[in-house]
């Protein structure tokens, strides 16, 4: 998809709702559920379950909400409430960056990678997309009584191989044994340190009317793969994961343009739930095209027969940049240019009309929101 192609139905959708608004004002009953959405967004958020449930820890409304009601309530300060996906501190004069994440993908094995290189790559990329050039990572084993020694071994390998890839270094750990049956043989949490050399903060919040919104390759890869290799569904298909490392690519990025707003990789939720933090963040309106989503035919065809939205998908290579609109093109050469970039494209724009909202111009002609992901289609994928 090129630029221009996605400018001119950006624009053609623009024109038709600009020229609608002049002759035919939006229905009364389609500016109501805009409303009720927007006043339901602003609301304080409340867990309403009496218990937690697996939608907890799927990336959408229901983990945003115990997030915002519960650990945001607990632990509210200003470095915590950007929720990005590393804090920004200054220790000493030194600007660094800090993140933490764990680890329970099923199985621990799977085409293209597993959990071990996925604990290593997702805490480099977490780092990298705040700006931050990944430095040195802890990691915390929970193993399972009777988890084979060779399996850990494969792990600790694959996660030698990722780290020693990625330029980082495992420096501090800690390992619990749990009796069996109480685990699901190894969970990783680990937590990650980078520096912030480049004199810019990067924030979803930042994002402006006029913007463009790029994905950096195509989408769902991961999400996909999990799901098949747990051999539960009848689907065979030449789908691996995506995992992979993405400093290097946010460096080049960086390089090119400067002025990049923000970063987020698209792990659980998928790209509909960085649009939705964008679109929130930064009390403006999205519009994405869905032509210009890069996903490969594998992807597609089996979010098709499992009745899923790849929008909704998580990737474990993939990010989401924010970028002036003029800065577009040479900010897609530039991801472009790197191996885990070559399919680059620009998605959608920031806009002023409808803020909190994101929409998708659909491949029909039409229009549809994209809400945050509600329930759990695709449990432990990371």
């Amino acid at each position: 998809m090129t630029r221009s192609w996605i400018d001119e139905a950006l624009a053609a959708h623009d024109g038709v709702e600009a020229h609608g608004r002049r002759r035919l004002p939006l229905a009364d009953r389609e500016q109501q559920v805009l409303d009720r959405i927007d006043r339901a967004r602003r609301r304080r958020p409340k867990v309403r379950e009496e218990r937690v449930t697996m939608s907890h820890g799927a990336g959408g409304k229901a983990t945003h909400t115990l997030i915002e009601a519960v650990f945001l309530d607990a632990f509210r300060n200003p470095l915590l409430e950007p929720l990005e996906d590393a804090a920004q501190l200054t220790v000493g004069g030194a600007r660094i960056a800090l993140t933490t994440d764990s680890y329970v993908v099923s199985p621990l094995f799977f085409p293209g990678g597993d959990i071990g290189d996925l604990a290593v790559n997702g805490t480099v990329n977490d780092l990298s997309v705040a700006g931050a050039r990944p430095l040195y990572l802890s990691a915390g084993f929970i193993l399972e009584e009777g988890f084979p020694i060779a399996d850990l071994q494969r792990v600790t390998e694959s996660m030698r191989a990722a780290a020693e890839a990625a330029g980082v270094h495992v420096v501090t750990g800690d390992t619990k044994v749990v009796q069996k049956g109480k685990a699901d043989g190894c969970y990783i949490n680990t937590a990650g340190v980078g520096v912030l050399e480049r004199d810019r903060a990067l924030g979803v919040a930042q994002a402006q009317p006029g913007d463009a919104i790029i994905v950096s390759g195509p989408i769902g890869d991961h999400g996909i793969t999990i799901m098949l290799a747990r051999g539960e569904l009848d689907i065979e298909a030449d789908i691996g994961s995506d995992t992979a490392p993405l400093n290097g690519l946010v460096a080049d990025l960086l390089d090119a343009v400067p002025g990049v707003r923000a970063m987020r990789d698209a792990t659980r939720g998928g790209v509909a739930t960085i649009l939705n933090e964008i679109a929130k963040a930064a009390d403006v309106g999205v519009l994405a095209v869905e032509d210009a989503i890069p996903v490969r035919p594998e992807v597609r065809g089996a979010s098709e027969l499992l009745g899923i939205d790849p929008m909704y998908v998580a990737c474990e290579g993939r990010l989401v940049a924010v970028v002036p609109g003029e800065d577009a093109d040479r900010a897609v050469a530039a991801l472009a240019a790197h191996p885990l970039g070559e399919q680059a494209a620009v998605i959608g724009r920031v806009r002023a009309e409808q803020p909190g909202i994101v929409q998708l111009k659909t491949a029909f002609g039409g229009t549809r929101i994209v809400d945050l992901l509600v329930g759990d289609p695709l449990p432990r994928i990371c």
